[in-house]
């Protein structure tokens, strides 16, 4: 039996997607939470695969800013292979929206909603006192902090996703975002390419967090590994500072009129005051600090069964129970990171480094392999209207950036108003190589 064979055996086949309902009600706007819109692809013929796109914005904002990533994913991946989407939102969508998505990729799109479980202030939570919390945050201007919106948004994506009914018959996830952009062509299916090599979790980008965002929320990763008697597999490390070299003291010879006769070893053991009394580092726990490292996580590819483990289930928790999420500002990056850092090594991750990659004003985009570059293959979609400017949307791509060497990429065409993250202070990418043992992954 063939690797795809016994793959395709091993992953549920995807229901078929159901007709929209042209009865539908169609809201005057999306909800104002809307959280989590999520999309999933398919392995040529059968899957059990999703990609799921995540967002707290406005309609109409959101149509436009989503479907400039639904055109990109679409160009330069899923024109090949054809994987379904998958959209949640903790509101309804309205048929404007829904309409617009449908026009824009020919994959099968499934719509659900977000059960209030999920979304929103868990019921042992004081809402008075989590919604001061994040007033304060937003009095002392941290970024997204004041948003409540941005908080439930951050504690679905960190235990919550993976639960939702319409996610349960897959075994991995790709997140895609608002405000992205893909610069070169996947060619090759990277879900096939994690299973082969026992990848449990990819990334493309790795960068510090924001300091004043998570300020304790390492206190409670390291307590985590401390209850269970974890120890690190290699890759706990790459998420700590790395310990200040000590300094011996030198050593005089006799002769040297600096030199003083060292006291005897008596006197020594019982001088209370022989020795200088050890800094504490008060941010430190077990001895060691968080260095503020982690996976962006707009940009993920992952096995869902870890995200459905009791290990990283008992880690969400405790996170969660801590209150974190609401007196302080924690992202679903460092969450998902310093779980991976708790329970996998760094041969169960993958760095993407062929992948060109950019949210926002963060990019990462590799040089074109030397000798290893196929033709253009033209992709003129229908969605834009005027024929001119679908041509020249093509022409563009058509020329690629000059292959250099030691590049992985393939047709990519990079942007050049912001420099790459690998070379940018605040990338996390020397971290990761020490643990990974050099560039390309373990």
């Amino acid at each position: 039996m063939s690797f795809l064979q016994s793959l395709k055996k091993r992953i549920p086949t995807a229901r078929a997607v159901a007709p929209l309902d042209d009865g539908e009600p169609k809201a005057d706007r999306l909800s104002p939470r809307l959280a989590f819109l999520r999309r999933r692809i398919r392995i040529k013929g059968n899957s059990s695969i999703s990609i799921p796109l995540g967002l707290v914005v406005l309609f109409p904002t959101i149509v436009i800013i989503l479907i400039i990533s639904v055109k990109s994913i679409e160009r330069h991946f899923n024109r090949w292979f054809h994987y379904p989407y998958v959209f949640l939102n903790d509101g309804d969508f309205n048929q404007t929206f829904k309409d617009t998505v449908l026009n824009h990729t020919s994959a099968p799109v499934e719509w659900g909603k977000i059960d209030k479980t999920m979304w929103g202030f868990p019921d042992w939570v004081d809402e008075d006192v989590a919604k001061e919390g994040i007033a304060k945050q937003g009095d002392q201007a941290i970024m997204y902090g004041g948003m409540e919106s941005y908080h439930h948004m951050c504690r679905f994506y960190s235990g919550h996703f993976y639960k939702h009914e319409l996610l349960q018959k897959y075994t991995w996830y790709w997140r895609l975002e608002p405000e992205i952009k893909y610069f070169c062509d996947i060619t090759y299916d990277p879900f096939i390419h994690m299973e082969r090599n026992n990848k449990t979790y990819g990334f493309t980008i790795a960068v510090k967090e924001l300091k004043e965002t998570v300020p304790n929320i390492f206190r409670y990763a390291s307590a985590y590994k401390r209850k269970y008697n974890m120890k690190s597999k290699g890759l706990w490390e790459m998420f700590v500072e790395k310990p200040e070299p000590k300094e011996e003291p030198e050593e005089l010879p006799k002769d040297d009129p600096k030199y003083k006769k060292p006291l005897p070893e008596e006197i020594l053991n019982t001088d209370p005051g022989s020795g200088a009394i050890p800094e504490v580092d008060p941010e430190a726990m077990e001895g060691e600090t968080y260095n503020m490292c982690h996976f962006w996580s707009n940009f993920e590819i992952a096995r869902l069964d870890w995200f459905r483990s009791k290990e990283y289930n008992d880690f969400f928790e405790m996170m969660d129970r801590s209150g974190g999420f609401w007196t302080e500002r924690w992202g679903d990056a460092p969450i998902h990171s310093l779980a991976a850092g708790a329970l996998l090594g760094p041969g169960d991750i993958h760095y993407f480094r062929d992948f060109g990659y950019r949210h926002t004003t963060i990019q990462h985009c590799p040089a074109n392999a030397p000798a290893r570059q196929l033709d253009h293959i033209p992709y003129l979609e229908m969605t834009t209207l005027d024929e001119k400017k679908r041509i020249e949307e093509d022409e563009y791509w058509a020329t690629p950036d000059p292959e250099k060497e030691n590049g992985v990429g393939c047709r990519c065409r990079c942007d050049t108003d912001i420099v790459d993250v690998e070379g940018k202070q605040g990338s996390c990418l020397a971290e990761w190589v020490d643990v990974a043992g050099g560039w390309a992954s373990p």
